[in-house]
């Protein structure tokens, strides 16, 4: 299925006057919203390949109907979410779930929809089909050499797909880590994942970036062998310049300071990317922005600060994509909230009075750097949003015309209401 600008445009119609009323409204307030606009034009956010089923949880897992039965429609529906918002203009493959068959068949098909390959996804969390040996006892640290190498030369295939398809960076995610004290050597299993990840490094063409995700605990309880930032920092400094951090905002414990971990690694210029999305208690992989709003601005505030400092492009000198799973929601509905909430927090972080703000922090004067940062947060800016996507082509309420298109119903009647997409 494809959406149609002109049907896009005929939705966009009864919007129109309302949506121009508060615009012109905020224009009257706010001096920047020209320049806001712009970014937010130029701001894309990846959408993983993984997340365009009904996920589920270890409890089990209810498939709504019309998921993508294959890459070719995993590229249809994320082609559909950039018809209607514009933000959407990537693709994050998880290999070996998405392998492609013909890759350049492939790459046409992603033009068409106006897509691109974001960075590609190893996995050695799983066993795999005909796979030789097992990953329960990890990948990359396990004490077998012969182990270490099956994930080393699965991961080094996953560049060789993302080469293919004109990807440009390989995310490295590992459960590898123990349940029990005493189970493996803290300090082996360093230096076998170290090692490991060196000969993947070797192997990275000279334009590429390696990420290197961290999660503090799951499926492994007890340690995890990359288990928080300061881990993940330590190993792609030793790896080199194209090794950097990658940021999960559900791979924390609870109450942990992001916006403090993200400023400081990219003060340290190894802060790589982000997989957004929001969290209650641990990685639930919610909406993003649907629990912790103030959090998810505030990240992007030190994240414009910092950018801003060392002269980096917001859209492209660091990583944006979803990673997310729905159990209740619509997929595609999902991610459409998903965007909306990230773009949002962005705009409301263009907002800020970064001069005011330092004087304020300069001065001590708590109660006026609070004001500055909440004055920013509470401001509507959703017509900013809009904005935005109008001029794109985009729809004013994407949600609102998933809706009225009966897209999901439409996806049901194409491919059936038993399809289970892959991914977790």
């Amino acid at each position: 299925m494809q959406i149609s600008k002109s049907l896009i445009e005929q939705n966009n119609e009864s919007n129109i006057l309302s949506h121009t009323k508060k615009l012109d409204y905020l224009k009257s307030e706010i001096d920047s919203v020209e320049a806001i606009i712009s970014k937010l034009i130029a701001f894309q956010i990846a959408i993983p390949s993984w997340a365009l089923g009904t996920g589920g949880t270890r409890f089990g897992r209810f498939p709504g109907g019309g998921e993508p039965r294959s890459l070719e429609e995993k590229i249809e529906d994320v082609g559909l979410l950039h018809a209607l918002n514009q933000s959407s203009g990537a693709i994050s493959l998880h290999i070996p779930w998405d392998i492609p068959q013909n890759h350049q068949a492939i790459k046409t098909l992603a033009v068409q929809h106006g897509l691109k390959f974001d960075a590609v996804n190893s996995n050695t969390f799983q066993d795999q089909k005909n796979q030789e040996h097992t990953y329960k006892f990890g990948s990359l640290q396990n004490v077998n050499k012969a182990i270490r190498k099956q994930a080393i030369d699965h991961n080094i295939e996953v560049i060789k797909q993302g080469i293919e398809l004109g990807s440009e960076s390989l995310t490295v995610w590992l459960s590898d880590g123990s349940c029990f004290p005493g189970q493996l050597n803290f300090r082996k299993a360093y230096q076998n994942t170290l090692e490991s990840l060196e000969e993947i490094y070797a192997a990275l063409p000279e334009n590429w970036k390696l990420f290197l995700e961290y999660k503090a605990f799951e499926p492994n309880f007890y340690s995890t062998t990359v288990g928080d930032w300061g881990m993940s920092y330590s190993y792609v400094q030793k790896l080199g310049e194209k090794a950097f951090t990658l940021v999960d905002l559900g791979h924390h414990l609870p109450n942990a300071n992001i916006e403090q971990i993200v400023a400081l690694l990219l003060m340290e210029g190894k802060l790589g990317g982000f997989h957004f999305n929001d969290s209650k208690y641990g990685d639930d992989d919610l909406t993003a922005g649907a629990i912790k709003p103030y959090q998810l601005f505030l990240i992007f505030s030190e994240l414009m600060d910092g950018m801003d400092a060392k002269g980096m492009n917001h859209a492209t000198d660091l990583g944006w994509m979803i990673d997310a799973s729905h159990n209740v929601k619509d997929p595609l509905e999902d991610l459409l909230q998903s965007v909306e909430g990230i773009m949002t927090a962005y705009a409301q972080a263009l907002l800020l009075d970064r001069n005011a703000l330092e004087i304020a922090q300069d001065e001590n004067d708590v109660v006026r750097c609070q004001e500055i940062l909440q004055g920013a947060f509470r401001t509507d800016v959703r017509a900013i949003v809009a904005e935005a996507r109008l001029r794109s082509g985009g729809a004013l309420n994407p949600i609102q015309v998933f809706r009225n298109l009966k897209v999901r119903e439409n996806l049901i009647g194409e491919r059936g209401t038993l399809t289970v997409a892959t991914g977790l």
